[in-house]
Parts: structure tokens; C-alpha cells; sequence
């Protein structure tokens, strides 16, 4: 396998998922063999029988053209838009980070890329006190975060990148993503800030407004991830 990521955000509502589906779909559309997976993902409607069904794990897959099964790409969908440890809890569920790391190892060795989503940010609780931090610890995953360019993002950002590199993580680099169609003065300032303060981004994604599982939308979000990403540092 060549490499494998934690993609994590500044916040949460930032985007990273769209950013992950971009991602997945290029490279797809380059041949490259790549994996999803969502460990954890709550806020999730339930259908008539009552399961929840992780919205977001659903569009990675297809980005990704994989027909894995759900709860493989998605190990523990969670009705309660809480913190995964939380909303465990609250279902009468006990997430282990010993278990979701031995799921998320037998997940990266049958593909060649492999991109794993977090809820939230890094220092969200997903297994008790275990965070998505301590997941990347567990699991040796660089991380790809993704900046949501808002006002304030220049801040969550360097606290996000100072924290992986406290915890001895490695930061593959950041994609700063558009959250608005139009700008404002913030929006259009943040990245060449970004830059003076974090260094170079690994590119700017750009609104792209609501995707839906289609073939025209995989072939419009590969596009785009390949013409604003530089996804050969990622390979």
C-alpha cells in the first residue's frame, strides 16, 4: 500500500468530507486503487427499521467507486450529532480505540490509498477519553487537514498543527476549502495568511456548492481536486 491518511478539520461543518470525496474521485480517476473509511460518524437519520445511515461514509464510497460494505466503511453510525464517545454512550454503546485501530489496520491493507475521515476536529473524543489524535498515534497515519476559510480559520489552523506536532504526529499538509460561494474580506485574505504562518497549502478546493452520489458529480469533484489539489504530495 502506498500511504494512508487521517483527514481531520479545524472545526467541524468545514467540509472535510466534500474535500475527501474530491480527493477519492481523482484519484480513481487516475487508476489508483483508494479506500474510505469513516470510523465514526454521528448526527446520522435512521431509515424505516431504524439503523442510522452515515450520510457521509455513503458519499466516500461512491466518490471512491467502492462498493465495500457500509459497515466496513463505517464501523459505528450514530444517531446523535454529539462527539462519537459521547453519542456512544448515549446509544448504550462503548467505543475501544484498541478496536476501531484493528479495524482501521485490516481497512488500509486492501488498498492502495487509503483515506480516512474523522468527525470533527483532532481533539474530538471518539473512544472515551481517546481522541482522533490518539487514533493517528495508534495507527501511524499522517494527517490532511482541512481548513474551512472563514474568519478565524488562521488560528484553528496553527492550534490544530501545534497540536499534531506536540503529539508527534506528522502533517502530510492542509487544504484550505471555500465555504461560501461569494467572499468576504477575511475569506479572501486567509490564505496568503495561512501561508506566511503555516507554510504552503497542498491547494485551495473551491465552492462547489451540494454534491450528490451521481457519475456526473464523481467526474465534476475529480476535476476539480485535480486542477486545485497538489495530490501528487500524496502519493
Amino acid at each position: 500500500m502506498k500511504s494512508c491518511y487521517l483527514i481531520t478539520g479545524t472545526d467541524t461543518g468545514i467540509g472535510k468530507t466534500t474535500v475527501a470525496c474530491g480527493i477519492a474521485a481523482a484519484l480513481r480517476h487516475r487508476g489508483i486503487d483508494v479506500g474510505v473509511m469513516k470510523p465514526a460518524e454521528t448526527g446520522c437519520a435512521t431509515d424505516a427499521d431504524g439503523v442510522p445511515q452515515p450520510a457521509d461514509a455513503i458519499q466516500l464510497r461512491w466518490f471512491a467507486g467502492r462498493d465495500d460494505p457500509l459497515q466496513v466503511v463505517c464501523p459505528y453510525p450514530l444517531r446523535e450529532p454529539l462527539a462519537p464517545a459521547l453519542a456512544a454512550r448515549r446509544q448504550d454503546m462503548v467505543l475501544e480505540l484498541s478496536r476501531i485501530a484493528a479495524q482501521v489496520s485490516a481497512f488500509r491493507s486492501g488498498c492502495e490509498v487509503g483515506i480516512i475521515e474523522g468527525a470533527g476536529g483532532l481533539l474530538v473524543p471518539l473512544a472515551g477519553a481517546a481522541s482522533f489524535a490518539d487514533l493517528a498515534a495508534a495507527c501511524d497515519l499522517p494527517l490532511l487537514v482541512v481548513v474551512g476559510n472563514r474568519l478565524g480559520c488562521v488560528n484553528h489552523a496553527a492550534l490544530t498543527l501545534r497540536v499534531a506536532a506536540a503529539a508527534g504526529l506528522r502533517v502530510a499538509g492542509y487544504v484550505v476549502n471555500t465555504l461560501r460561494p461569494q467572499p468576504d474580506l477575511a475569506t479572501e485574505t486567509n490564505v496568503a495568511l495561512l501561508d506566511e504562518v503555516l507554510g504552503p497549502s497542498l491547494g485551495v478546493f473551491p465552492w462547489v456548492g451540494e454534491i450528490a452520489c451521481t457519475a456526473a458529480d464523481r467526474t465534476r469533484l475529480a476535476a476539480i481536486a485535480e486542477g486545485s489539489l497538489r495530490l501528487d504530495a500524496l502519493l
